[in-house]
């Protein structure tokens, strides 16, 4: 018997230790789209790898992602895997998105991203006690969909400047509570706080889903603690939630992502 276990340790170890078929420049197919991935170049290839999943912005692609500074550095390079899913073409266009609202009759983005986590699961392992979701603009709008919707299967989320679009549950977010951190600029036009009108549909008020974020995630009103500093001014719930924790951080910029957002976001995530 300690021969035969020995044996399939040995075999899961080699499946795992192989190359991966697809990563950076390959996409991983899957039903209904596809999406990139990155390892830690120092990996071992048999460890249990914390991942992040990460939504690009509306018209770039998951490749993109991979010429992110801020995430190589402080997400790879600090041990994780980069799990990147490309939004949907819009029919008739080489346009990517992520409608990101319970209203589109588009591909269900919340089962997608689930099947996409469980399909890199099969290529590498996943400590999904350290598994979250992020991502900027409309990517960071599907951070928040993820989020309400299927928070049970995130240690946690992040979003850059992106906000829960309308229409969103008017009590408590269906997925439970979920560790989050918002990274805004104070003067983004293109997602300012208050959300624009665009169409039919609206990109959603920031702090009406914060205020939803608390209900759910069993916070009070006003913050437990502020922090200003240079780049960032911080509001944080934590002491008085009884789910999890939420932080705020708005920097001075418009819509982008800010020098230093990457490890502030990743020292929240983790609890520090």
């Amino acid at each position: 018997m300690r021969y035969i276990l020995s044996l399939l340790t040995a075999c899961t170890t080699a499946a795992y230790a192989q190359e991966i078929p697809c990563g950076p420049d390959a996409a991983c197919e899957i039903a209904g789209g596809d999406y990139h991935l990155i390892t830690p170049a120092d990996w071992d290839g048999t460890s249990a790898l914390p991942a992040l999943v990460w939504y690009h912005g509306h018209n770039s692609s998951a490749a993109s992602v991979f010429r992110s500074a801020g995430l190589k550095r402080d997400f790879v390079g600090q041990g994780y895997a980069l799990i990147a899913p490309n939004g949907e073409a819009r029919p008739g266009s080489n346009t990517r998105a992520w409608p990101a609202r319970t209203s589109s009759t588009g591909r269900d983005d919340v089962a997608f991203t689930l099947a996409v986590v469980e399909d890199a699961a099969t290529k590498l392992p996943i400590n999904r006690d350290a598994l979250f979701v992020a991502g900027f603009s409309a990517g960071g709008s599907m951070a928040w969909m993820m989020a309400c919707y299927a928070g049970e299967q995130f240690a946690g989320a992040a979003s850059v400047a992106g906000a829960l679009r309308e229409p969103h549950p008017t009590g408590p977010c269906p997925g439970g509570p979920v560790r989050f951190v918002q990274v805004h600029g104070f003067a983004d036009a293109q997602v300012p706080f208050e959300g624009r009108a665009i169409r039919d549909w609206h990109q959603g008020d920031l702090f009406g889903s914060l205020a939803l974020l608390r209900q759910t995630n069993g916070c009070r009103t006003n913050p437990d603690d502020i922090s200003i500093e240079d780049t960032f001014r911080s509001r944080m719930w934590e002491d008085s939630c009884s789910g999890a924790a939420i932080k705020l951080s708005v920097h001075d910029g418009g819509h982008g992502l800010p020098r230093g957002w990457t490890e502030l976001a990743r020292d929240w995530l983790e609890g520090k």
